[in-house]
């Protein structure tokens, strides 16, 4: 129990999220600018919170130590976590009821005023494709899907992690 409860007081476990996160990037902007498979809004969503969890392996990688960097560290992967998790679960019910008539996808992000990132990166944040199609699939699964297990993931292991923390801080 204390192993899991110290792990994120090192570099390294950090490290891993953070590379763990840039790979699933660059692997989405292979399948964009290589393989030709433009990306839907929903997928622009996973983009920004696969970021965000790459943010919070760099900032635990670099503060691991810093009580304030662990707690922002946690809070960026959690919430990135969950948020990517619902978004790609929302993509997933998009693509099933693509035939219907309420099913609708937007081309441009939602992003505030202040950061359109959309404008700032469209290289990253453009959308250009359609929420409903489904053009690549793996075992047959569909990108949206794969996404859920990997959001999945990255929230049971956010969850094992924070609530063994939590219990260790509280044992004498």
């Amino acid at each position: 129990m204390n192993y899991l409860s110290n792990i994120t007081t090192r570099q390294k476990p950090w490290l891993l999220l953070a590379i763990s996160a840039i790979t699933l990037e660059l692997s989405a902007l292979f399948f964009q600018y290589v393989m030709d498979l433009a990306p839907c809004i929903m997928c622009v969503y996973q983009r920004l919170a696969i970021l965000a969890i790459f943010a919070a392996g760099v900032i635990g990688t670099v503060g691991c130590q810093n009580v304030f960097a662990r707690t922002l560290a946690y809070l960026s992967w959690g919430g990135s976590a969950i948020w990517g998790l619902i978004i790609a679960l929302e993509h997933v019910d998009m693509q099933a009821n693509s035939g219907s008539l309420f099913f609708s996808c937007e081309f441009i992000p939602n992003f505030p005023t202040w950061a359109p990132l959309h404008q700032w990166l469209p290289l990253l944040f453009e959308a250009t494709g359609d929420c409903g199609e489904i053009s690549w699939q793996f075992f047959g699964f569909s990108m949206p899907q794969w996404m859920v297990v990997i959001y999945a993931l990255y929230t049971l292991a956010f969850a094992v992690v924070l609530v063994n923390r939590l219990i260790c801080a509280k044992k004498p």
